[in-house]
């Protein structure tokens, strides 16, 4: 967990939400969509990337809510 930003990671049988570089979690929650749901409020409110793990610990899936340095057309 080395990228600024949220983490959704596996915790047993329930999914955790952690900033990065921390090891507490700052939710616990029963389903992933859960955590899904209150690390996306996160990542918006602080502007940072939002990176969801997969049961294997490995990231499936990462959103950024932050300045995109890039401005393409279209």
């Amino acid at each position: 967990m080395g990228a600024k930003g949220q983490h959704v990671v596996p915790n047993g049988g329930k999914w955790s939400v952690r900033k990065a570089g921390s090891s507490r979690a700052s939710g616990v929650y029963s389903t992933q969509g859960e955590a899904i749901s209150e690390a996306r409020k996160i990542a918006k409110n602080q502007g940072t990337e939002l990176y969801i793990h997969g049961r294997d610990g490995r990231i499936r899936e990462r959103d950024s809510y932050g300045n995109d340095p890039r401005k393409s057309k279209g």
